[in-house]
């Protein structure tokens, strides 16, 4: 009976504990932020979700090579580098069939030898690694390892998993935020070349009594001679017109 009650309380101690962890992870996000950043935050926040967890890290595929996006130590990197190294590892295997791995060193090494073989000089006795999908672009998992000796339980899996899935909702609307902040420069950038361009037609056509298509096909020209973007072509133009311009 007593024994039971321990449990139940360390459970709820335990739920508690990734509640704090999301409210905080929750205050903090800015909508200026990077995805980097919140990359960054995300990985420090888990192992205060996840008590038995002592190192952290972020792995992310780019067009199927596994990157360390972000960890909370060095050691994390060493891990994690050893299993792209291998080709094999909980944090591939989450990232690659979108299923948490829990695992024991004893296990690793059955499931992984190579990898196992790599990381055997680490103080690392448990793997967790979640699946992490931000969008098509970014994915990868969530990466926890327990040098403790505490070991990963199905409770902690259950805490990454409910981590996890809250993370991916801040990341998600991060990204949508960064996306908005580059098309939005992008948009402004395209503006600002075409109204110069069209500063410049419109200042070669007067020079020249040319039409449109003419003084465009002038820039073209100029462009293509200098091997400069149309946009510093036309740049250079009106600079030096309206230059010319205050002279007289």
């Amino acid at each position: 009976m007593e024994e039971n009650l321990l449990a139940e309380r360390d459970a709820v101690q335990r739920v508690d504990e990734v509640t704090t962890a999301l409210d905080r992870l929750a205050g903090t996000f800015q909508e200026e932020e990077t995805l980097a950043e919140v990359l960054q935050r995300v990985c420090q926040q888990v192992v205060h979700a996840v008590p038995d967890a002592e190192i952290a890290s972020i792995t992310l595929l780019r067009d199927g090579s596994p990157y360390t996006a972000t960890a909370t130590g060095e050691s994390a990197h060493h891990i994690d580098q050893a299993q792209y190294t291998a080709g094999e590892g909980p944090c591939l295997e989450a990232a690659r069939t979108g299923e948490l791995q829990r695992v024991k060193v004893a296990e690793a090494a059955r499931l992984w030898p190579e990898f196992a073989a790599a990381a055997a000089e680490s103080a690392v006795l448990g793997y967790l690694s979640a699946p992490l999908f931000i969008d098509n672009e970014y994915h990868g998992s969530l990466n926890l390892y327990d040098t403790g000796g505490n070991s990963f339980g199905a409770l902690d899996a259950a805490l990454l998993d409910l981590y996890t899935t809250a993370a991916e909702a801040a990341l998600r609307s991060s990204r949508r935020h960064q996306t908005a902040r580059e098309t939005m420069a992008q948009l402004s950038a395209a503006l600002t070349s075409r109204a110069v361009i069209d500063q410049a037609k419109g200042i070669l056509m007067a020079l020249h009594r040319i039409p449109a298509d003419d003084a465009f096909e002038l820039l073209v020209k100029a462009s293509q001679e200098r091997n400069a973007k149309l946009r510093e072509v036309a740049q250079d133009f009106v600079a030096t017109a309206m230059g010319a311009g205050e002279s007289t």
